[in-house]
């Protein structure tokens, strides 16, 4: 069964900017179409604000059940980069390789698991719409799920070599409010408490939490604060991202933002710190490594892997402790840009690989 790039494209040519929730709902609906005709059941878990999460639900019975994951949702808004096009070896368009592309490889390898099989069991799909603004709704819906299931497969983009993503770090954001005294810079210097000193010193000290041996980074990436120049600063804000590879490094970093008030060195100034872990570290292990060894043997041959700097869903289900494999979509690249694309050879790939992974795993009556 081949990719039809043409029934892609009406993914791609609706919008579903993260906040664009009619968008993302009229896409849930096009693709719920889809495996309404494979058998599938779908559960809507309805928002206000942002589009809905739905979760498509095939028959269950006894045997391991794999969940299929991917998000509705693209970054560029209506007006912007809106629209599919195609050339012999690329598609282009928001969302061919991040995600609506992995979404649409996941749909075409069911369709073939369905067409030799006539029945699928135990192979459910969860597709929210949140991922590109944090999966700050989604996440706790899908460590929820994830505990009814062994195995998660989910579907950005392959590596340029085909690879699978067997880790991905772990990323925590927190926001710092400073809170000094105002006065006058010329007249009353003493009186005040300079929360941008303040915030000048915490990022010395945030930045010094990194550690690139060990693949942790701590980033201060946005400072406001103050009201002129002949004013002590009365109030300060930091914006901090940090990532890291391991759950040793996740603790210290966690631990290190815990008892950050101790690091102030400006006295009378308080700190007010909210935010914290966004998405669990993905790690490689044990019971990832079975399942990256069964795949192999599935397929007949080794499959290429690599880690990650960046988060996906598929840190939520490794975190639920389940076995997760990433990066089952097409390869693509200029993803979050104008140029995104994806390259129509890695889609057939991709879609005969994960049509015999599923079959293997797929339980028919």
């Amino acid at each position: 069964m081949s990719v039809d790039f043409t029934e892609l494209a009406t993914l791609i040519n609706l919008n579903s900017h993260s906040h664009n929730k009619a968008g993302i709902d009229a896409n849930a609906a096009i693709f719920g179409s889809w495996m309404q005709a494979l058998g599938y059941a779908t559960k809507t878990y309805h928002r206000e604000a942002i589009g809905n999460h739905v979760h498509f639900c095939a028959t269950r019975r006894d045997g391991p059940r794999v969940l299929l994951l991917g998000h509705l949702d693209t970054v560029f808004p209506p007006g912007t980069f809106t629209d599919f096009s195609e050339d012999e070896e690329w598609v282009y368009g928001p969302g061919v390789c991040d995600m609506k592309g992995g979404n649409y490889v996941a749909l075409c390898a069911l369709r073939k698991v369905y067409a030799q099989q006539g029945d699928i069991g135990n192979i459910d799909m969860l597709l929210v719409s949140d991922e590109e603004t944090g999966s700050d709704d989604s996440k706790a819906l899908t460590a929820k799920l994830a505990a009814d299931y062994d195995i998660a497969l989910v579907f950005e983009a392959a590596g340029k070599n085909n690879e699978v993503v067997i880790a991905r770090k772990g990323i925590a954001t927190y926001f710092i409010k400073i809170t000094g005294k105002g006065a006058h810079a010329g007249n009353h210097y003493s009186e005040g408490v300079n929360a941008n000193l303040a915030a000048a010193h915490l990022t010395i000290y945030l930045t010094s939490l990194t550690c690139l041996e060990k693949g942790t980074t701590v980033n201060v990436g946005k400072i406001t604060g103050g009201l002129s120049a002949n004013t002590i600063s009365p109030q300060a804000q930091l914006v901090v991202e940090a990532r890291f590879t391991g759950n040793d490094e996740k603790r210290r970093i966690l631990a290190a933002f815990e008892h950050l008030p101790k690091h102030n060195p400006v006295a009378d100034s308080f700190l007010t710190v909210t935010g914290g872990l966004q998405r669990d570290v993905m790690q490689s292990c044990a019971k990832q490594k079975q399942l990256l060894r069964q795949i192999e043997e599935i397929l007949g041959y080794p499959l290429n892997v690599e880690k990650r700097g960046g988060v996906s869903d598929a840190n939520v289900t490794a975190g639920a402790g389940v076995a997760t494999l990433d990066g089952f979509g097409p390869f693509g690249d200029g993803d979050h840009t104008i140029n995104e694309r994806a390259s129509k050879a890695s889609f057939h790939l991709r879609v005969n690989e994960v049509a015999k992974i599923l079959a293997a795993f797929n339980q028919p009556r």
